[in-house]
């Protein structure tokens, strides 16, 4: 039986410890990510609770020195110093529209605590539909947050048209939850 030579052990140790270093913080074990989410009244939530509780939120209460980032995979809390990474459920993800009659602005992965959009607590009507199937996957009366945007957790890997009416107006806009793509829906200008 041969050996393994101090060389190829020491090899493998330097190995594990680029792994381990390269995978995403465990938030339960990291003490600054959980100070973190602590600081902002977020411990012992889940990235959807923590995106349905600050989405909400009024504009006036968010927290101007954090920065929440809604991926289609994960939720990225900053505030400059400290950063948290936390998993999305594997089967949805949350899309965020803003609609807007005259004005908006570019975005990609929306962010709960800096994203305003125009329409600031109106009555809209929703409608989310499967390109591939037809099926309705959303048909909602709902009223957009106090930062002008509603928001959906829908199905991952779907191709679909978003259907908005408000007060006479209507608009749509295609979409995607496929791998990387834009969780801030920010096209949709109303008619």
């Amino acid at each position: 039986m041969k050996r393994p030579t101090v060389l190829a052990t020491a090899a493998a140790a330097i190995l594990a410890l680029v792994l381990v270093g390269c995978s995403a913080p465990d938030t339960n074990q990291d003490s600054a990510g959980v100070d973190l989410l602590a600081e902002y009244g977020l411990a012992d939530m889940s990235a959807p609770e923590i995106i349905n509780s600050l989405d909400r939120m009024n504009v006036s209460d968010r927290p101007s020195d954090l920065i929440a980032s809604v991926r289609p995979d994960a939720l990225v809390l900053t505030d400059n110093v400290q950063e948290v990474v936390l998993d999305m459920p594997d089967d949805v993800t949350y899309l965020s529209i803003a609609p807007y009659i005259e004005q908006t602005h570019e975005c990609f992965f929306h962010s709960l605590t800096t994203c305003r959009g125009e329409l600031s607590g109106q009555d809209i009507e929703v409608r989310i539909v499967d390109d591939a199937t037809g099926d309705v996957i959303v048909t909602e009366s709902t009223a957009t947050f106090d930062n002008g945007f509603a928001g959906f957790w829908v199905p991952r890997d779907l191709q679909g048209t978003i259907e908005v009416t408000y007060n006479g107006r209507s608009g749509t806009t295609p979409f995607s939850t496929a791998d990387e793509k834009a969780t801030c829906i920010t096209t949709l200008q109303l008619m």
